[in-house]
C-alpha cells in the first residue's frame, strides 16, 4: 500500500495512492492505527504531494556503504554511525532545496532509503524490527559538504531548511533487503547501487538506534548513501529513485 500526504485545496490529508498510481482515496485522521477510507477519491493530476509524513526527529546514519566511506576518505565505521537531522529541514516531492550560497559553497545530494517508524518503541531486538516499521520512502540527505569538513561535527551541514526531501510516498508492502537506488542530476546517473550492500542493515540499525532513544510514529531513519556523492548548482533538478517505491524529485534554488 502507498501512503501518501497531499493538499488540496486549504487541507492536507493522508490518502492512499491506487494501483494504477493515479488515483489517491483520501483516509481519515493518521494511518498509523490502520486506514479507514474516507470515500473522496482524487485524480493524483489534480492534487499536491507533500512529504508524506512529518516526523519528530530524523536519524541519519553516515558511512553505511563501503564504497561511499573510501570515497570520502576513511573506513567504514564497525558500528553505526548515527546523526540528528532537525524536522524543519523536511520538504516533500516537487518541493526546492534552498542553496545557502552565503554560507556555503559545496552543496552535495545523497539519495538514501528510508525508514517510517509505525508505532512508538524502544529496545527493539533486532528479531522483532518489523513490527515497529511502518514503511519505506525515498530521502536525499542533503548536505553542506564544505560546512561539514570545516565544523568537524555535522549539525550545521546537515540542518538547512530544505535538507532533507522525502517521498513521494510511504510504501508499506516491501522487503527492504535487495532494492535497486539511483540518483540523476538533470538526468544524468549519478548513484546506483543495491541496498544488499548496507553494512548495517535495516532490522540492525532499528535495533540499535532504539536502543539510544525512543522512537515515535513517523519518525525517519535514513539508512546512507552509497558511492556517487556529488555537488549542486541552482537550477539543478535532482532525483532519488528506489525500486518498488518511485521516484522523489526536487529542484535547487538559491536561498539568498
Amino acid at each position: 500500500m502507498r501512503i501518501a500526504r497531499f493538499s488540496k485545496g486549504d487541507g492536507v490529508a493522508f490518502g492512499v495512492v491506487e494501483e494504477d498510481g493515479e488515483v489517491v482515496a483520501r483516509v481519515d485522521g493518521h494511518p498509523f492505527g490502520g486506514v479507514e477510507f474516507a470515500g473522496d477519491r482524487y485524480p493524483l493530476a489534480e492534487v499536491r504531494l507533500v512529504a508524506p509524513m512529518l516526523p519528530s526527529k530524523i536519524v541519519a546514519v553516515g558511512k553505511n556503504y563501503a564504497d561511499h566511506a573510501r570515497e570520502m576518505g576513511g573506513e567504514a565505521p564497525e558500528e553505526p554511525l548515527i546523526f540528528l537531522k532537525p524536522s524543519t529541514s523536511v520538504v516533500g516531492p516537487g518541493e526546492a532545496i534552498a542553496y545557502p550560497s552565503k554560507l556555503s559553497q559545496r552543496v552535495d545530494y545523497e539519495g538514501e532509503l528510508a525508514v517510517v517508524i509505525g508505532r512508538l518503541c524502544r529496545d527493539v531486538p533486532v528479531e522483532r524490527a518489523h513490527e515497529v516499521i511502518f514503511g519505506y520512502t525515498c530521502a536525499n540527505d542533503v548536505t553542506a559538504r564544505d560546512l561539514q569538513q570545516r565544523d568537524g561535527q555535522w549539525s550545521r551541514a546537515k540542518g538547512f531548511d530544505t535538507f532533507c526531501p522525502i517521498g513521494p510516498w510511504i510504501e508499506t508492502d516491501l522487503d527492504p533487503g535487495d532494492l535497486a537506488l539511483t540518483t540523476s542530476v538533470n538526468g544524468e546517473l549519478r548513484q546506483s547501487a543495491r541496498t544488499s550492500l548496507l553494512l548495517h542493515d535495516i532490522p540492525a540499525l532499528v535495533a540499535y538506534v532504539s536502543a539510544v532513544m525512543t522512537l515515535l510514529p513517523g519518525d525517519v531513519i535514513l539508512t546512507g548513501t552509497p558511492a556517487g556523492v556529488g555537488p549542486l548548482s541552482v537550477g539543478d533538478e535532482v532525483s532519488v529513485g528506489i525500486e518498488g517505491i518511485g521516484t522523489l524529485t526536487n529542484r535547487v534554488i538559491s536561498r539568498d
